[in-house]
């Protein structure tokens, strides 16, 4: 019997119990971040913001403030991959999932898949961001040196 340092046990209800934190980070932390940026312009909040695709655009200063509280929400994204995902090889798959169910609430409120460029460059670069900077934070905490021993030293 060999011993494994982790043991990888498939577990179904923990990892849709953390999709559903990762959904639940992702919505509740881009609700903040828009509505610090509405605080900022006083402008009124609405779903349009978070689901349609044509509230993500270069060309308004609403557009681009909405898109900056998205890369701000993948950046607090990654803090939670970071606190409750805690792998890096994890990382990039619940980013994905994130992601992923994000556009099919947005081709649901839309009732078409969305077609701007900017809001597929907004979410590719937020998932970018996302993957990478959560698992680099999870790669720096699963590399720490591991205490061997606690007791006190001898000179030999």
């Amino acid at each position: 019997m060999a011993s494994h340092f982790r043991s990888y046990i498939w577990d179904p209800v923990l990892i849709i119990s953390q999709i559903v934190l990762m959904q639940c980070i992702y919505y509740s932390f881009l609700g903040l971040w828009l509505a610090g940026v509405d605080s900022l312009v006083q402008t009124s909040r609405s779903l349009d913001q978070i689901f349609s695709y044509e509230a993500l655009g270069f060309a308004t200063m609403q557009g681009r403030l909405s898109m900056m509280a998205f890369i701000l929400n993948s950046l607090t994204c990654a803090l939670g991959l970071w606190f409750f995902i805690r792998r890096g090889k994890q990382c990039l798959d619940f980013t994905v999932t994130v992601h992923f169910f994000h556009m099919i609430g947005c081709w649901i409120y839309n009732a078409h898949l969305p077609a701007a460029l900017s809001w597929w460059l907004v979410n590719v670069a937020c998932m970018a961001l996302m993957a990478v900077i959560g698992e680099y934070l999870c790669m720096r905490t699963e590399l720490r040196a591991i205490p061997v021993n606690s007791g006190p030293k001898s000179n030999l």
